[in-house]
């Protein structure tokens, strides 16, 4: 390695991916990135690209074979749980990201819920798994003796697949119902007890059982302000100066860190294989308590986009040591700084969104306003024009001493960005925070 540059392969095309391409090459290192589309952001950082689905496993080897990568670092989820880090292991490239059978933990909701009861890890929610030959009557019971549910697909859905009793789901026939559009595809559903209270997101750098946890923050899933409008994925999100929020105290961030170090100590338990990657706890502060709502196997998005860009300590750094095993002798520290990222997302998403519209992005207005951007779901032409996809656009990111000032800069920010697009104006104001206060003291958590 001496008088080389460490050569990094980044396998994904999001925002996401953008964040951690640029919070690696404030380090002096090579990317080169494996993406389904150009995404302009990671292009520019890299020092070559290759477009490919993210599964066509033949363009990946000549690819690897050609430039010869230290270690992987894998974005999406999707990879992960198809096995893209065996795959990588047996071409002797190392991976940040977990293997097909650890994965398992955001691939599957029933085997996190069956490893947290086998482990006795606390924050488990009350649950059962229905198989896709299960009974109508047996689903009814089951809703009857726990009141209001929730409904879950086993599976991966893009953050998609979840149904709320109450909310989504008027009655038990329509549990049913959405029970049985589940099973019609083979999938089991997970049925747990619907709980109330206010969500946060929990991300952790994982290398076996040692963890070193991000600061915490709170992503925004409803499409419209005020909390409105279909389910995404996800409209933007903050954290605080303090690394904690308005109304989530140290103590209870405690009580999720150690909810995630017992899972990974679990998983390693259960699979025999130690977890290096990210494991991101979405967590929700309850009447009964701290609950863990499920686990991603990788850097949320938009969440991504609050830590990285605060992280002090080389990301470089923090990776080779999850390889080497050597997590725990870093000392990894973030700055004191709020953030607040406002997701520019196509009109007509998540429903129908207006696709293959060009934007039109003025980056030095956004720098200058003191805000960042990251590039989500669009792509590059040869000419180079930017055009959007079905998902979301582009990220934009403000940076400051408090949550009102980043959210004012990012903001400002998104003006400068033109095109078919909308946003959540409200993702980080006072009045949204307060009301998240206000849902918690009228619950008597606070």
């Amino acid at each position: 390695m001496t008088g080389k540059k460490c050569k990094v392969l980044l396998v994904g095309q999001g925002a996401r991916e953008h964040a951690i391409a640029k919070a690696l090459k404030r380090s002096d290192l090579e990317l080169y990135a494996f993406m389904k589309a150009k995404n302009p952001g990671i292009a520019k950082l890299s020092t070559k690209v290759k477009i490919a689905k993210l599964n066509d496993y033949i363009a990946l080897e000549e690819f690897i074979n050609d430039i010869q990568p230290n270690f992987a670092v894998i974005g999406p989820e999707n990879p992960l749980a198809e096995g893209i880090v065996n795959f990588l292991k047996d071409k002797g490239v190392e991976s940040i990201g977990p293997t097909k059978t650890n994965a398992r933990v955001e691939a599957s909701k029933s085997f996190t819920r069956d490893l947290m009861k086998k482990y006795n890890i606390p924050g488990i929610i009350e649950f059962k798994v229905f198989q896709p030959d299960s009974k109508d009557q047996d689903i009814i019971d089951y809703v009857n003796k726990l009141g209001k549910v929730v409904v879950k697909r086993d599976g991966l859905a893009g953050g998609k697949g979840v149904k709320l009793m109450g909310e989504h789901l008027l009655g038990i026939a329509e549990v049913v119902a959405f029970c049985k559009e589940i099973f019609q595809q083979g999938e089991p559903v997970v049925l747990e007890e619907l709980l109330v209270g206010e969500e946060f997101s929990l991300q952790c750098f994982v290398s076996g059982e040692d963890i070193v946890a991000t600061p915490i923050a709170q992503d925004h899933k409803r499409a419209f302000d005020g909390d409105q409008g279909p389910n995404t994925g996800g409209m933007g999100s903050y954290s605080a100066e303090d690394h904690l929020l308005p109304f989530i105290q140290a103590k209870i961030v405690e009580e999720a860190k150690e909810i995630i170090r017992k899972s990974a100590k679990a998983i390693k338990e259960e699979t025999g294989q130690d977890y290096c990657g990210i494991l991101y706890g979405g967590f929700m502060l309850t009447t009964k308590g701290l609950k863990l709502l499920e686990y991603n196997a990788r850097f949320g998005d938009p969440e991504a986009m609050n830590v990285l860009p605060l992280l002090k300590t080389p990301l470089i750094d923090v990776f080779n040591a999850m390889i080497n095993k050597k997590l725990a002798e870093l000392n990894v520290e973030f700055e004191h700084k709020a953030t607040v990222c406002k997701y520019l997302v196509p009109e007509g998403y998540p429903v129908s969104p207006k696709k293959e519209e060009p934007i039109d992005v003025a980056v030095e207005k956004i720098i200058n306003e003191g805000a960042d951007l990251y590039y989500s779901s669009v792509s590059e032409l040869a000419t180079g024009k930017i055009i959007t996809t079905s998902s979301r656009a582009i990220a934009i990111v403000g940076i400051a001493d408090t949550i009102e000032q980043a959210e004012k800069i990012a903001e400002k920010a998104t003006t400068f960005v033109k095109g078919p697009l909308f946003h959540r104006k409200d993702v980080g104001t006072k009045a949204l925070i307060q009301k998240r206060i206000d849902h918690l003291v009228e619950l008597n958590i606070l």
